[in-house]
């Protein structure tokens, strides 16, 4: 086997939500392969200090302040990409996460949920919570590929890679807005696949089990114990391999998705997951 299929040196990687722990962590592992990193966040201390990362691992980075959210931003953000390194060769859309607002409190409902301004309820979920949640993944995934895939289709050549989730291919409970974000998402990645195969313009995603981010440590983890919660118990115990997911094992599978060794695979959603999607829970 031609052992440069792997090879990502050279080219261009813009990631979005690149200041979260998953994000930071692929940011690193393509800028230690010699790929140029331009690492957008919302934030734009997280954005700078994961770009610290890779300079201080021998890669190349910039950081850059962007919301997914806006597409005047992404197209600013687009430009500064360019003029910096003159190429855009891969897109991990990695903006996402859920929230409190969006969640319920149980995973399946009780007689008294059906008072009227009951907190936690899913009869008195917050709308603008829903929304949030929903656009932070789905729109925030639709929007940067408009804006980054077309440098790629233009040039005739680029790789697009989603992150979706193990609640795309079952709702999980207590979620239902980041469960049906990340469903649209899983089927966008297989729709933008289609569409942009004339351009060769590859499109993947990945779908991580369960790792300990900031978005669900509140779901996974008690506060100011760290012990696993109920659900967290429940996780771990219907995972084959016992555990969660650490930043580093989603990197292998990014590299191939992004490289030559995928060359002919597109429109796939791969999961992540140390077995939990295969598991039937008996």
């Amino acid at each position: 086997m031609d052992q440069n299929l792997f090879d990502i040196h050279g080219r261009t990687a813009v990631i979005t939500g690149g200041g979260g722990v998953l994000c930071r962590a692929m940011a690193r592992e393509l800028g230690i392969r010699g790929a140029n990193v331009a690492i957008l966040d919302l934030r734009k201390e997280a954005a700078l200090t994961a770009c610290e990362d890779v300079i201080e691992a021998g890669g190349r980075a910039m950081g850059i302040e962007c919301n997914v959210l806006d597409k005047a931003d992404l197209e600013s953000a687009c430009r500064v990409v360019l003029d910096g390194y003159g190429q855009i060769d891969i897109l991990v859309n990695g903006a996402g996460g859920n929230h409190p607002s969006a969640t319920t409190a149980r995973e399946v409902m009780a007689s008294e949920d059906l008072q009227q301004g009951i907190g936690g309820s899913f009869f008195d979920l917050d709308p603008s919570g829903v929304h949030s949640v929903f656009n932070l993944n789905f729109i925030g995934s639709l929007l940067p590929t408009q804006v980054f895939a077309r440098a790629m289709a233009e040039a005739g050549s680029g790789t697009v890679v989603n992150i979706s989730s193990m609640s795309a291919f079952r709702p999980l409970t207590k979620i239902p807005a980041y469960s049906a974000a990340k469903a649209a998402v899983s089927n966008f990645t297989q729709w933008l696949a289609t569409h942009l195969a004339p351009a060769n313009v590859r499109v993947n995603a990945l779908a991580p089990g369960f790792f300990l981010t900031d978005q669900n440590r509140f779901l996974l983890t008690e506060e100011g114990t760290g012990e696993l919660t109920a659900r967290g118990k429940k996780i771990i115990a219907h995972t084959p391999m016992g555990r969660f997911g650490n930043p580093e094992d989603l990197l292998g599978t990014l590299v191939w998705l992004v490289s030559d060794a995928s060359s002919f695979v597109t429109g796939v959603v791969v999961p992540v997951d140390g077995g939990f999607s295969g598991f039937s829970g008996i």
